[in-house]
């Protein structure tokens, strides 16, 4: 069985305590999908100029954010690291010419585990972080994803957390809901419909809104992670309409590879 991959938007810390719209359809979605193996995560919250791979048999929690309510500093997400995992993250990389080294230090950013709390809360299953490589571009992040893509058939869960609406200059100053978030994730589910990967690769130029949307772009590029992993099977996705917190963070996240009921409750012939 092929698992799919995710795009899934990580929004602020407080996500692990407001799950709002988008973590309860994380939950169903976790009791969904076939149990994996392992999980490979990618996050811009842990970037470096050559691919890392963390190599501890119980990676910590990392809470990478100030200024945030006290009691968000005290969760855990405890999930168990796998070195043969990450051994086999590392050779499969290898194998497109890609060189990453473990670290035994690396523990779980924010972008990883706060996401996965709502996936798979009773964190049993093993977290394996790849870092997500500095200055990069759409197509680096793309061909990142089509060389992992072999680890779906394998158990694997490959996920990509970022975000698809992320200017932190307007975070907690718009009032109500700004139409640009809202029209900016539905061109990109839009081009993820029909399938017009270039619009995508392009989206700087082509998107409403971009800049506004993506002042920088490192939250954005997991996306490409998660299509380059899914493969051919990209264009059969699922939305998750995960609406818009803090007036321009929109909470949109993705299923590709899968075409599962509106509900996330059950998964269609795809996963069969």
């Amino acid at each position: 069985m092929k698992l799919p991959t995710l795009f899934i938007s990580h929004g602020a810390p407080t996500f692990a305590v407001e799950p709002g719209r988008l973590g309860p359809l994380l939950g169903k979605l976790g009791r969904a999908l076939p149990r994996p193996r392992a999980i490979v995560v990618l996050s811009p919250h842990w970037m470096s100029r050559r691919l890392e791979v963390t190599a501890s048999p119980r990676p910590d929690t990392v809470h990478d954010f100030g200024g945030f309510p006290r009691a968000l500093y005290t969760l855990q997400y405890p999930a168990p690291g796998a070195l043969d995992v990450a051994s086999e993250v590392i050779a499969q990389l290898a194998h497109s010419g890609l060189s990453a080294t473990p670290n035994e230090h690396q523990g779980l950013d924010h972008g990883a585990w706060v996401p996965l709390m709502h996936l798979y809360p009773e964190a049993d299953i093993p977290v394996i972080q790849l870092s997500q490589p500095a200055s990069p571009s759409p197509l680096a992040l793309l061909e990142l994803g089509q060389a992992l893509a072999p680890l779906r058939e394998r158990g694997i869960l490959i996920v990509a957390s970022g975000s698809m609406t992320h200017n932190l200059y307007e975070f907690r100053m718009a009032g109500a809901d700004e139409p640009y978030a809202q029209a900016f994730a539905d061109w990109v589910w839009q081009r993820i419909e029909d399938g017009e990967l270039g619009e995508l690769l392009d989206y700087r130029s082509k998107a409403p809104a971009a800049a506004r949307a993506h002042p920088t772009d490192e939250h954005f590029l997991p996306l490409y992670f998660a299509i380059g992993a899914a493969g051919e099977d990209w264009t059969h996705a699922t939305r998750l309409e995960g609406g818009v917190t803090y007036g321009v963070l929109s909470m949109d996240s993705f299923v590709l590879g899968a075409r599962l009921d509106v509900d996330v409750a059950a998964p269609q012939a795809a996963l069969a």
